[in-house]
C-alpha cells in the first residue's frame, strides 16, 4: 500500500512456490474516491436543481468540479475546466428520464 497522487494505491499479490502469481487484487484510488464522488454529485444536484427540469452547462461545470476534487485523473487532469467529457441524465422520483445532456471532449 502506498500513497499515490490521487490517494491510496493497494497492490495485493499471492505467489506460489514457483513464484507464479496465483492471486492479484488491485485497489486503485478511483475505487476509494467513488463514494465521495457520488455524494458530491448528489450534493450538486440537490443544491442546483431545486425543481429545475433542465441540466444547464453551469450544472455540468459544478459536477465536473466535484469529480475533479476527488479524482483529477478520472476526468483527465489535462483537460481545461469545461472541456471534460461528461454525460448526465436527470430522472424524476418515478424513475422517468426528464433530461439528459452530453458534453464531448473539445
Amino acid at each position: 500500500m502506498i500513497e499515490a497522487p490521487r490517494g491510496n494505491l493497494i497492490h495485493h499479490y499471492r505467489v506460489d512456490e514457483r513464484d507464479q502469481v496465483t492471486y492479484c487484487n488491485l485497489i486503485v484510488s478511483t475505487t476509494h474516491n467513488n463514494e465521495g464522488m457520488n455524494r458530491a454529485v448528489k450534493d450538486v444536484a440537490t443544491r442546483y436543481l431545486s425543481g429545475q427540469e433542465r441540466i444547464s452547462e453551469g450544472m455540468l461545470n459544478h459536477i465536473e468540479v466535484a469529480i475533479r476534487a476527488y479524482d483529477p485523473c478520472l476526468s483527465c487532469a489535462t483537460h481545461a475546466l469545461g472541456q471534460m467529457p461528461l454525460a448526465v441524465e436527470l430522472f424524476d422520483a418515478a424513475g422517468q428520464l426528464v433530461d439528459s445532456r452530453r458534453r464531448d471532449a473539445a
